[in-house]
């Protein structure tokens, strides 16, 4: 299965691909790197984390 939308190009990220905290960043070079939200409120969450995430205690699933 191959994934959709904006991510489609990314290694699969595990529960960042489907969660809502995700903010998908690209450098001027066309690096894409997911950056958490959550970490702008609780810096326990990393800015960019190490993916697959496979575990995350601010995970909460998106609509789309």
């Amino acid at each position: 299965m191959q994934a959709s939308g904006a991510m489609a190009e990314l290694p699969r990220p595990g529960l960042c691909e489907q969660c809502v905290h995700v903010r998908r960043v690209e450098s001027a070079r066309g690096s894409v790197f997911l950056r958490c939200a959550l970490h702008d409120e609780d810096p326990r969450f990393a800015k960019y984390p190490r993916l697959p995430v496979l575990q995350c205690p601010g995970f909460a699933r998106s609509a789309s």
